[in-house]
């Protein structure tokens, strides 16, 4: 099983908090935005949602 990771851009601030947590590297920065670009690396531990201030960044089960 396999998660979405999502984050909202316009919510997005750029603070790095959920690169820096992830314990799968699943964020990288692009044009000062997150970019989940290796979500099939998500073990849903909800870290990135809990140290995410701006509420951007949504996991579910796909």
């Amino acid at each position: 099983m396999g998660y979405n990771v999502v984050v909202d851009a316009e919510k997005c601030k750029g603070c790095e908090e959920c690169v820096d947590v992830c314990p799968s590297d699943v964020f990288e920065m692009q044009n000062e935005k997150s970019v989940p670009v290796n979500a099939d690396e998500c073990v849903f531990c909800e870290s990135c949602v809990e140290v995410c201030e701006e509420d951007a960044i949504t996991v579910t089960e796909s």
